[in-house]
């Protein structure tokens, strides 16, 4: 009886070790099914609004072209709704209507290292209700710019579209010294940038259906 027990104990402990490894997976993928799928569209926007010490400016990123999948998962009442996924937007597409200012964003922004802005999504106050009329949410993302990753509360309006899709257009002011970036400077420091920045984004996202 002895010589079977150690025997069984042998055979039960790569089998524990490999249950061990999938469980993780088996739960992920048990958490996933109970997540409701969104798709980003192209029609997702960035714009950054600024200011220097003799003007105003504005600089949008138009659209979005990948279309990133974004998973809302179930939680108990008045719990936030955790979110997975990100989007990851070419900052050589910002476009200021001016030359010289589109491309002092860009190498302020350190393009050529860093070619990417990416915003993950982490939670929203409430799962969005269905409505025509304008409404309001808020809910946390981070923010990576120039290598620099920040958290940041965010507010939030949203309307659905005739065609059911989410509109979300979120804003939040950042500084440069957050990515620890210097605002730009012109003429020898005679024109300066301001630190401040009102950043908006504007999702599209649809449900994905199974």
């Amino acid at each position: 009886m002895s010589k079977i027990r150690i025997a069984t104990n042998l055979l039960s402990k790569p089998f524990l070790l490999l249950f061990s490894f999938l469980w993780p997976t088996l739960s992920f993928k048990n958490a996933a099914s109970d997540a409701d799928k969104w798709i980003l569209t192209k029609q997702c926007t960035l714009k950054v609004n600024g200011s220097t010490n003799i003007n105003k400016f504005s600089c949008v990123i138009p659209e979005y072209t990948q279309p990133d999948t974004l998973l809302f998962y179930k939680a108990n009442k008045n719990e936030p709704i955790k979110i997975t996924g990100s989007m990851a937007l070419d900052v050589q597409k910002f476009d200021c209507k001016n030359a010289i200012m589109t491309n002092d964003l860009r190498k302020t922004l350190k393009a050529k290292v860093y070619p990417k802005i990416i915003i993950r999504f982490l939670n929203l106050s409430r799962y969005p209700v269905y409505s025509f009329k304008e409404c309001l949410i808020n809910g946390a993302v981070t923010i990576e710019i120039a290598g620099i990753v920040k958290r940041f509360e965010i507010d939030y309006s949203y309307t659905m579209t005739e065609d059911k899709a989410l509109r979300l257009i979120g804003t939040k002011r950042v500084n440069f010294s957050d990515f620890n970036i210097a605002p730009p400077k012109k003429l020898g420091g005679m024109i300066k940038t301001n630190n401040e920045l009102n950043v908006e984004f504007m999702l599209n996202i649809k449900t994905l259906d199974d």
